[in-house]
């Protein structure tokens, strides 16, 4: 099937829709990332970094269809990976109230109505699907926003989880270019954020899901401080401080509790 660029669909659905240990905050010291300073010693907004946040010498993304690393079973629900306005990524989460689209709360504010595409790859696996939703909650501490879309695709959403693993990968679209994957190593939970290093990410990967071995989003990228050198993390605010503090979300989205 031939890939659609952006701006050449006009309408938007018109082609029809295709159709292990539980997350423990650890003691803010220094268990959480040995070979660096403590990452939970730091305040999220003494350490905020936004912009170009590459975790080693190379930046290691794969295009998502063309992935067959340890996650490749996991990633099984990449279409519910979007991009979100052009500048930011999202996920479509299970929830009991009906899935919705959960991202960065620096992305977008309530209320605005974003457009959504799903299935921006390099070599798509379906057409572009574009529709347009709803900011219905959004903040800044915890970073997240929840997006209701106007049509909801016949995809499966992913579900929320306290569960981590000793590696995690972002499903992304850094700078708003065709879904990648990046795989790092789980660093640490501390002051209600989950930690990961060797994890690379770009501006337009904000509010994409942090996911365990299952493909269940842990939490949602928002920051870091990653080096070229190799030493610093990235890092994002978990699920379970996220349905703490939603009021369309319940605790009974979150898988594990």
């Amino acid at each position: 099937m031939v890939h659609k660029p952006l701006g050449s669909i006009v309408t938007p659905w018109g082609l029809g829709l295709m159709g292990t240990a539980l997350l423990g905050l650890l003691a803010c010291g220094k268990d959480a990332v040995p070979e660096d300073p403590p990452v939970c010693a730091e305040s999220p907004r003494q350490t905020q970094v936004t912009g170009y946040l590459q975790c080693g010498a190379t930046l290691d993304f794969t295009p998502v269809n063309s992935y067959r690393g340890e996650f490749a079973d996991a990633l099984a629900q990449e279409d519910a990976v979007v991009l979100i306005g052009g500048s930011c990524t999202g996920t479509l989460i299970q929830a009991s109230a009906g899935p919705v689209v959960l991202t960065a709360g620096h992305c977008v504010n309530r209320g605005d109505r974003p457009l959504i595409v799903f299935n921006h790859e390099e070599s798509p696996d379906g057409p572009d699907l574009l529709t347009e939703g709803t900011v219905i909650e959004q903040a800044l501490e915890p970073d997240y926003a929840l997006i209701r879309l106007d049509v909801l695709p016949a995809i499966t959403p992913i579900p929320l989880t306290l569960e981590t693993s000793d590696r995690l990968a972002i499903i992304q679209h850094p700078r708003g270019r065709p879904k990648v994957v990046a795989e790092g190593r789980f660093a640490g939970s501390c002051n209600r954020l989950v930690y990961y290093s060797d994890l690379d990410t770009l501006v337009g990967s904000s509010g994409a899901g942090v996911l365990n071995r299952r493909g269940h989003l842990l939490g949602v990228h928002t920051d870091g401080d990653c080096q070229e050198n190799g030493r610093g993390t990235n890092r994002g605010w978990t699920s379970e401080v996220i349905v703490e503090a939603s009021e369309y979300l319940v605790s009974e989205d979150l898988v594990g509790r």
